[in-house]
């Protein structure tokens, strides 16, 4: 299984000295069935006063960082990651999906439905439908099977939506990136799960990294070399199926899941102001910088 070595590098320069309020990192991975941490380590200049762990209300890993008085014109967060990964086959959801939902309309069982209630909703007003409409010509007419709705829904923004890399913060909203093709990948990730809520499927918002076994880093990827973001889709028997609407990938085979949320807005990888002037900021930097080795044997 690929050994994975993530370094994600992260510098706010600034044209004076400011102070720092306090800053919430997700950066760390949680451990599960595929995906198994062996080492995680965070360096940050200056130096924090005070770090705490905790886990938010999704069960993600995160950092609270708090500066006290340090000052500084350069925050510089750099966090390393050496990991394994166990991906899933892309064929797997087929074959774990319950007999009852491999056809489209299907019913969440009663006791599942109160947890994904709130992954269900729609979080954006579509008053004319346009976003429904969209989703729609996914759906055949006859027969229409659960995972190939999904599937064709994501490798069609692949194809016909147009990737732009942005570092600004902030998401566009799912009408925005349906009327102009084109999007950053939390953008492209967002139209699914809203397009996916409208035809009745919960899903979340995933932020993470992606990366190609084949190569020595993620750029050889849409969306290598920085933080990646996607979605996923609760699948009855297959559970939380993972969908990659950027590259057109399902199952999550080069995805590094760092968090999950219900909205954007809960899985952002680093948050948190200065104290100063408002034109004291000069610019924001971010590298990402993914090498995968295969051990032997594996």
């Amino acid at each position: 299984m690929p050994v994975i070595r993530i370094v994600h590098t992260t510098e706010y320069r600034y044209a004076h000295k400011v102070r720092f309020s306090p800053h919430r990192l997700m950066l760390r991975p949680r451990d599960s069935f595929d995906l198994t941490v062996h080492d995680a380590g965070l360096g940050i200049t200056p130096p924090a006063g005070l770090a705490r762990w905790a886990h938010d209300v999704f069960g993600n890993s995160v950092c609270l960082l708090d500066f006290g008085d340090a000052e500084s014109d350069t925050l510089r967060i750099v966090s390393t990651l050496d990991l394994e990964h166990f991906p899933s086959d892309p064929k797997q959801p087929e074959a774990t999906i319950d007999p009852g939902a491999e056809l489209y309309p299907f019913r969440y069982d009663a006791d599942e439905f109160p947890d994904l209630a709130r992954s269900l909703e729609r979080q954006y007003r579509d008053p004319r439908g346009t976003l429904d409409v969209w989703a729609l010509r996914f759906v055949p007419r006859e027969q229409p099977r659960t995972l190939d709705v999904l599937v064709a829904m994501t490798r069609a923004i692949q194809k016909e939506f147009t990737y732009e890399g942005r570092e600004a913060e902030g998401t566009n909203p799912p009408l925005v990136t349906l009327s102009t093709g084109r999007g950053a990948c939390r953008d492209l990730a967002l139209l699914m799960m809203e397009a996916a809520r409208s035809l009745g499927f919960a899903a979340r918002f995933v932020s993470g990294y992606l990366y190609d076994p084949d190569v020595k880093n993620g750029e050889a990827m849409v969306g290598g070399g920085a933080t990646h973001a996607w979605c996923s889709v609760y699948i009855p028997g297959a559970g939380w199926v993972e969908f990659d609407p950027t590259n057109g990938l399902v199952a999550g085979r080069n995805l590094i899941r760092v968090c999950t949320a219900r909205t954007p807005e809960q899985a952002v990888p680093i948050s948190g102001g200065f104290l100063g002037q408002p034109d004291d900021f000069i610019d924001l930097t971010v590298d990402v910088a993914v090498s995968v080795t295969q051990p032997s044997g594996g």
